[in-house]
């Protein structure tokens, strides 16, 4: 495997708020703690030792203990368990939804990211452990999200009724896919024989990255929920997290941000049996939306105390949940997740939790020896394969034409003629200025038209090397979307078991900067 790299704003895939906090602009800096630098982990260390409790941690390693249970462990797996209780370790994390059969290919890139950043720390501070997390979205219940994934070409759908916090459904179902799939499958169809969603995804990423020492938290676990009560108590009757979110969404808006998230009144989903549901407040009582079910105050305030599992942070707190349950130093995410870290800055402060380092993952284009050279047969630049297909087409037809198809000379001097014109018929009727414009856009008009047109012509003269092109487009960009947000590893896993262990090899978390890797 080759690899090269391009500079993400070379890619036009990402948001000019992700590129300013990649490139460190200042009115971005009060807006997080320390940027994702090794040498700034040495700060973090400091503050993360002081903020996480020995109770905090002895609660984790007893409740990850008991979610291992039915796995068959490794030992670098069996030695990060049993090294959670030690001041000296630490968390790097990454998460995701249970998409099945782990989704688009980039939810592995996302766990390469924090395995790497982990050795690549565990270099400059021999001293400490680091442990990589895959923190599974468990509790999310957008079921329509996770049900699909696309193989080589095609997209295989799970059907189910279920409903509620995805990681409880009964993966029982998923096998009505398996004889659809192609190649060996083996792993998963272990994987789906698991009682839930969240142990057969547990089971899979086990059995992938085992060797590398990964752990994997189920949050949907009541001693867990414990830890988070009086945030829960905080939210659901002083609404503090909106107060300090707002106040941030109004700062990045004055700077020209766009926010990515907001918050609520109240946080929390209620969480049951088949039922994720927000929670809203109604005069005096707080009413679980969609449904018939009522609590008063009292009522509220016991199920905190009594049954905080019942109580599922949204995307404003599941953050700042993660942060609380783990000894975590940095968290690793794609661009929208980067962004949207940053408005909770004030939330993390406000309940004197360390803001962790925003990470970018690991981003990546693979391209097979047969695409290589069909693509570099063309001339173009690898940039060029990010732009939309319409403009790549014509990047080539201007590279590789014999004909003159630019009548930029003459729209100038029709453009000058008819200037002239109007300032001659001014001096004679200044009426007649907007009927002379008028002509003026209709003869450009014409030019354009026919330049167009000539662009045409020629693309047909090359159809076969444009259809080429064409399916180098789609290979690398399915429906018109990056290849990592589509296609699953499986594209790639089963011709190359390899696979995982080249990312590894190839991916440094701590260079920002696009992956292409050439097979």
């Amino acid at each position: 495997m080759r690899l090269q790299k391009l500079e993400f704003s070379e890619t036009h895939s990402f948001s000019s708020f992700f590129l300013d906090y990649i490139q460190k602009k200042d009115s971005l800096k009060p807006f997080y703690s320390h940027f994702p630098q090794v040498e700034n982990f040495k700060a973090q260390i400091a503050e993360k030792s002081k903020a996480y409790s020995a109770a905090n941690r002895n609660i984790l390693a007893e409740a990850l203990l008991k979610q291992y249970q039915e796995v068959d462990l490794s030992e670098p797996v069996k030695q990060n368990l049993n090294s959670l209780k030690e001041n000296t370790t630490f968390t790097i994390t990454t998460g995701h939804q249970l998409n099945i059969f782990t989704g688009p290919l980039y939810f592995i890139y996302k766990i390469v990211t924090v395995i790497n950043v982990c050795k690549e720390l565990k270099k400059q501070y021999p001293q400490y452990n680091f442990v990589p997390v895959y923190w599974m979205a468990s509790e999310d219940h957008d079921y329509e999200e996770i049900k699909y994934f696309r193989l080589y070409g095609k997209k295989y759908v799970w059907e189910t009724a279920q409903t509620g916090a995805v990681g409880r459904f009964n993966p029982e179902s998923i096998k009505t896919l398996f004889n659809e799939i192609p190649g060996d499958i083996e792993l998963f169809k272990n994987a789906y024989r698991q009682k839930t969603l969240s142990a057969a995804v547990r089971y899979y990423v086990n059995a992938l990255f085992s060797q590398e020492g990964l752990l994997v938290v189920d949050a949907d676990d009541r001693a867990l929920k414990t830890l988070f009560q009086d945030v829960i108590r905080q939210d659901v009757f002083e609404h503090t997290p909106k107060k300090l979110v707002s106040d941030q969404n109004s700062k990045l808006e004055s700077l020209g941000y766009q926010p990515q998230v907001f918050a609520r009144d109240i946080n929390f989903f209620y969480l049951d049996k088949n039922l994720r549901s927000r929670l809203e407040l109604l005069g005096d009582t707080f009413q679980v939306v969609d449904t018939p079910l009522q609590f008063t105050k009292a009522e509220i305030e016991k199920m905190i105390e009594e049954e905080p599992e019942k109580f599922s942070p949204n995307v404003i707190l599941r953050p700042l949940y993660q942060e609380v349950i783990l000894p975590n130093l940095a968290y690793a995410g794609g661009p929208a997740e980067v962004v949207y870290w940053l408005q909770l800055k004030k939330v993390f402060d406000h309940f004197k939790v360390p803001f962790p380092v925003l990470m970018p993952r690991n981003f990546a284009l693979i391209i097979d020896a047969p695409v290589s050279r069909k693509f570099e047969k063309t001339g173009l630049e690898y940039p060029h394969l990010f732009e939309e297909k319409n403009f790549l087409f014509n990047q080539w037809i201007v590279k590789n034409t014999v004909h003159n198809l630019s009548l930029g000379k003459e729209i100038q001097a029709i453009a000058n003629l008819y200037s002239g014109i109007r300032d001659q018929a001014a001096t004679i009727d200044p009426t007649l200025i907007k009927f002379i414009e008028a002509q003026k856009q209709r003869a450009l008009n014409a030019l354009t038209k026919a330049e167009q047109k000539m662009t045409r012509a020629e693309k047909r003269l090359h159809s076969d090397k444009l259809g080429q092109l064409e399916a180098v487009k789609e290979e690398l960009f399915p429906k018109g979307s990056p290849q990592e947000r589509v296609d699953n590893f499986l594209n790639f896993y089963q011709k190359d078991p390899h696979f995982i262990d080249q990312l590894l090899t190839q991916f440094d978390p701590f260079d920002f900067k696009f992956n292409l890797l050439f097979y």
